[in-house]
């Protein structure tokens, strides 16, 4: 699918100086980004260095103490809740059904934002592609809280795919998932954004994001402390300091790829 109506020189989203706050204490501070239609952006961190909250504000979960976000140009609390919806697809740490829906049920509510619409009879293709490329078309008439927590992790996954928005939002989506699965999320992710569209993902995995993103924004205590390519964010020194724990940085012998390795006694 080509995400024909996305500007590629467009900037698809804009953060200036994001504050959020919670029970008056700072969860994130100053924080400026951008992405841009084609790109995908990895955020990476330390435990509790505030990724999973940047992602919820710029959901629109989170209302910021301070700062702005601004989808294509146009300031988040100006878009309408069914807008939003149509343009950005978010993924959850966790996804949870308290009914016995079936797979092909869980990923066919992602179609919701476009009921009433023309594109709602794309619903039957989105979900069946959905399922295919997370591997799941199989399991389509399975009770989805019967399933393995991977499983139902890629399903969650299908979910937000077949939602078919220009931007996805991806919160650990490869938290749960065995090494064949984690590079599968990550192709397609990284095809979402060759196809035209913007994804950010929040990853704990440094080479994940060293060999599937355009660009790294690397988080500590709240701040942003660096934003580019793979290469430039992840230097051993810096790492070093951000994670309290020393490391080396070594290009792949074949790719030239950060490797990230922890430093072991």
């Amino acid at each position: 699918m080509k995400w024909t109506d996305v500007d590629p020189d467009r900037v698809g989203l804009r953060v200036e100086r994001l504050g959020i706050r919670r029970d008056a204490r700072p969860i994130l501070s100053d924080v400026s980004l951008t992405v841009r239609a084609g790109e995908l952006l990895a955020l990476v961190g330390p435990n509790g260095a505030g990724k999973s909250t940047l992602l919820a504000a710029i959901c629109g979960d989170l209302a910021p103490a301070a700062g702005t976000i601004e989808f294509a140009g146009r300031p988040l609390t100006r878009w309408a809740p069914v807008e939003l919806a149509r343009l950005r697809a978010m993924l959850p740490q966790r996804a949870t059904m308290s009914f016995p829906f079936t797979v092909a049920e869980v990923v066919a509510m992602g179609r919701a934002p476009w009921a009433g619409t023309r594109l709602a009879a794309e619903d039957d293709d989105a979900v069946a592609e959905a399922l295919r490329l997370t591997g799941m078309q199989t399991f389509a008439g399975r009770v989805f809280s019967a399933l393995s927590g991977g499983e139902q992790a890629r399903v969650a996954l299908a979910r937000v795919l077949a939602q078919r928005t220009p931007m996805l939002l991806l919160d650990e989506p490869t938290a749960a998932l065995d090494l064949h699965h984690q590079e599968l999320v990550l192709r397609l992710a990284r095809d979402r954004a060759q196809q035209g569209g913007s994804v950010v993902i929040v990853l704990h995995d440094l080479g994940l994001a060293a060999a599937y993103a355009d660009r790294i924004a690397l988080l500590a205590g709240g701040r942003l402390v660096a934003d580019g390519p793979p290469d430039a964010v992840l230097t051993a020194d810096r790492l070093s300091e951000v994670y309290q724990h020393e490391v080396e940085v070594l290009p792949h012998p074949h790719t030239g790829v950060p490797l990230v390795l922890p430093v072991r006694p």
